[in-house]
């Protein structure tokens, strides 16, 4: 058999040699060249050959396995400008283990999409959801323009020819028989074959309409069961398909429900699945297409561990039909078609078998089909990877195990182990430097500002503060938790407390700065709740060799034998993906606190399902230079305001002056500094009205830059500076430059703001939340309280009936080791 080579160095068979090799048992043609190929469009396809073939009456013996073996392996020829799309055979196995994981899915370039009855269907069966038809054909055209090859297998046309019979029947009743009532209280029955037929050309006319908005062409391909029987036909399907897809059009496949076929031998035991349903049929498409994934849409989101809606239902992110397919139970089907999710979990595990990539999702939400390719956590993906459980949900679930055996501890175990991280970091210091200047290193080949690449480095100066940090925060072990903040005789031998508790497991986001690591896993240990850590990825190195330091120093105490391994109390989570998937988790982890921009933290709280986000607003933050000041000190905090860090949270974004200082020259000089930095200045609405030459203007007063600009506005005295920042400002960081103690005090106490400065810079990590934590964020901040009460068989009855009487008599607590009476929270509301 004589082969050339078509696009991408795949293998094809010469027309003219297939013919030879057909009427000679396959003998080897030695003359036949490429050029032999040509008439259509400059090329044949082996297919168009054997049609030739069984109309020459010379030819009756046809070898079929042999003809099926060669179209298997590379039916479509190629060459010159022709790109059409080849579907010459690869090892299905690579292929399947190519797509292992969601992350994998963005190299998905052939995609299906079969969307289901209950998708496209209006609750009432007659007529079509127009707005979710109209999201999905959105979505679909969006990949299209990506250059991704996308296939729609649909449903509907029953659905639509119903409505138009509807009317039909509407419109040849009388007056009389169209206002009567209908005592029957049923719909109108039709035969489905029949609405089908009205349907399909409505539906496609629809498809095209909506498609045509985007720029792109579509083309109905009915099919039956027949057509995947024969080898033949299937195959004729498939080079139909490829075709349209050569000339961009997107193919809309649907089964020919108008003349049903008859039900197709049950092959599910022979490893085909039978089509018995869009399920099936995009199934067997999917994998005849060799397709990388195919997306089954339906008006679920997917597999949950029982019924959707019933108590304790979980979403199944990733499911593995090898392992858990035998655990799952059925119930009902779809409301509308054929199918159900049996039907779709049984198409989606054949596919997957045959090394097809297969997610469920919910069709009516906007955006799945992006989001699917964006390795974004939606739906239910099949896959044949062996840990089927996500690996951030593990470590979500041991955390609060192992955060549970952490508040066992004896405070003195937990000191130790803090104490041993300290020790670590300067015993392996050696080691973290190399892995830090791989970073570094790294960082320098990147696009990365000389401020970010100063957090990222570490040295031997900043491992030492860091190692003194982790051994003060081990000394407020003895008092971190069971610390009694309130005790309260409630009545005779009846007292209540209130002592501090952890909060439980903390997701903590931060960037850039490796040396966050173990100062926060410090933080939880001493306060005994679990941590789940996820760093920038410009420090990937030095995180992961501090990570395996906190592991180390984990394991240097001995849990009691029966409970959790205490190292599995911190985990490092290393792909940003995995968040969207921690941020639903909310059975685990009790809060989220991203360190980072503004956008972070949006990002997370809206991404957050049930779990609070303890982070900052916007970063609109001041800084006011007073009428009586010390002109060296405003130069030095104004430019360290802004220039230390631009895109931190609490850098300064306005500077507010004193109008005297116009005219004394301080104003020139601080704007002379921070052009020095390379800042560039913009004047509010009053500077412009007072200067000629002033800077352009700012776009508004409510903005944060988060680099080298900033505001510069003019104000009448100490009110006019606090009045603008409450009225402008984020209620984040706001500092004052003065001599005079009157207007320190009078800022301090009136700015609205979390963190408020007196002739100071300061970085300092905060929530701007008004409940909590509000401010910087210690140990304090990851505490919660709880309440016990101890009685001597108390029961509400017996105060009721008057033998207990209430007395809430204030008892005195321990604080640095003095006894004090601290404020009551109440009265008998708490009993």
């Amino acid at each position: 058999m004589h082969r050339v080579i078509g696009e991408r160095g795949r293998s094809s068979f010469c027309a003219k040699c297939l013919i030879q090799s057909v009427s000679s048992d396959l003998t080897v043609c030695k003359t036949t060249t490429y050029r032999h190929m040509s008439m259509y469009r400059g090329k044949h396809t082996a297919l168009a050959s054997l049609a030739a073939l069984r109309s020459n009456s010379s030819y009756k013996l046809i070898n079929t396995n042999n003809v099926n073996t060669i179209m298997r392996q590379g039916y479509r020829t190629s060459g010159g400008g022709d790109k059409r799309p080849e579907l010459a055979s690869h090892n299905r196995g690579q292929h399947s283990e190519r797509f292992l994981y969601r992350g994998d899915l963005k190299k998905a370039n052939r995609i299906i999409v079969k969307l289901g009855s209950a998708v496209i269907t209006r609750e009432d069966e007659c007529g079509l959801a127009l707005g979710r038809l109209a999201s999905i054909v959105e979505q679909v055209s969006e990949l299209q323009s990506q250059g991704k090859q996308m296939v729609l297998v649909t449903s509907g046309a029953v659905a639509f020819g119903k409505q138009k019979l509807r009317h039909e029947i509407a419109m040849s009743k009388s007056v009389r028989q169209t206002i009567s009532v209908n005592t029957s209280g049923g719909l109108l029955q039709f035969e489905p074959r029949a609405c089908a037929a009205a349907g399909q050309s409505g539906l496609m006319s629809l498809y095209e309409a909506m498609f045509t908005q985007y720029g792109f062409k579509t083309a109905q391909v009915l099919v039956n069961q027949r057509d995947f029987q024969n080898e033949f036909t299937s195959m004729h399907l498939v080079d139909a398909m490829s075709e349209l897809m050569f000339y961009n059009i997107i193919p809309i496949v649907n089964a020919n429900d108008a003349i049903a076929s008859p039900p197709e031998m049950d092959k599910d035991l022979a490893g085909v699945i039978s089509v018995k349903d869009n399920d099936s049929l995009a199934a067997r498409l999917a994998v005849n297409m060799q397709a990388d994934l195919l997306v089954l849409m339906s008006d679920v989101d997917g597999l949950h561990t029982s019924p959707p809606g019933t108590e304790g239902s979980r979403l199944v992110k990733t499911f593995s039909p090898k392992m858990d397919l035998c655990n799952v139970v059925f119930q009902g089907k779809s409301r509308v078609g054929l199918g159900g999710m049996e039907s779709k979990v049984g198409a989606a595990a054949w596919a997957l078998e045959k090394g097809v990539s297969v997610v469920i999702c919910d069709g009516r939400n906007y955006g799945s089909l992006p989001s699917i390719i964006q390795g974004k956590s939606v739906g239910t993906f099949f896959t044949n990877a062996k840990n089927i459980n996500s690996p951030v949900e593990v470590e979500a679930v041991k955390a609060k195990e192992a955060s549970q055996t952490l508040q066992k501890l004896r405070p003195a175990d937990r000191k130790a182990i803090i104490e041993k991280l300290a020790d670590l970091l300067i015993e392996r210091k050696e080691d973290i430097l190399v892995a830090n200047n791989r970073d570094v290193l790294l960082a320098k080949r990147g696009d990365i500002s000389e401020q970010l690449l100063n957090r990222l480095q570490l040295t031997t100066d900043k491992l030492q503060t860091l190692a003194t940090g982790l051994r003060q925060i081990a000394e407020k072990c003895e008092t971190t938790l069971g610390r009694v903040l309130e005790k309260t005789r409630i009545s005779d031998k009846l007292s209540l407390k209130k002592i501090t508790a952890p909060i439980g497991v903390l997701l903590v986001i931060f960037e850039s700065r490796p040396d966050c690591l173990p100062q926060v896993a410090a933080l939880a240990i001493c306060s005994g709740n679990g941590l789940l850590l996820k760093g920038g990825s410009e420090a990937q190195h030095s995180n992961a060799i501090l990570y395996a330091l906190v592991r180390e120093a984990l394991g240097s105490v001995q849990a009691e034998e029966g409970e959790t391994d205490l190292r599995d109390a911190v985990a490092l989570v290393s792909k940003r993906e995995d968040i969207d998937d921690l941020l639903v988790l909310d059975d685990y982890i009790n809060l989220v606190i991203p360190r980072g921009s503004s956008s972070l933290v949006r990002d997370i709280q809206q991404k957050s399902h049930g779990i609070p986000v303890l982070g900052h607003s916007e970063g609109i933050c001041h800084v006011y230079v007073d009428e009586n000041c010390d002109h060296d000190m405003a130069i030095k905090i104004a430019v360290d305001s802004k220039c230390d860090y631009p895109s931190a949270c609490n850098a300064m974004e306005t500077l507010l002056i004193h109008k005297s200082h116009i005219k004394s020259g301080l104003m020139d000089d601080i704007c002379d500094e921070l052009k020095k930095k390379m800042v560039r200045l913009y004047s509010g609405p009053r500077l412009q009205s007072m200067m000629k030459f002033s800077p352009p203007p700012a776009v508004s007063l409510h903005k944060e830059y988060g680099d080298l600009q900033l505001t510069l506005e003019v104000t009448d005295d100490v009110d006019g500076a606090i009045d603008h920042i409450n009225k402008y400002g984020s209620s984040h960081t706001d500092s004052i430059v003065t001599s005079s103690d009157a207007a320190a005090k009078e800022f301090l106490e009136c700015v609205d703001s979390a963190c408020v400065f007196h002739n100071a810079s300061a970085e300092v990590g905060i929530s701007t939340s008004r409940i909590h934590a509000r401010g910087p964020v210690g140990i304090e901040g990851l505490l919660t309280t709880k309440w016990q009460l101890e009685g001597d068989g108390h029961t509400v009855k017996e105060f009721t009936d008057g033998k207990y009487q209430y007395l809430h008599e204030r008892l005195p607590v321990t604080v640095d080791g003095k006894e004090v009476f601290t404020p009551a929270s109440g009265d008998s509301s708490y009993v």
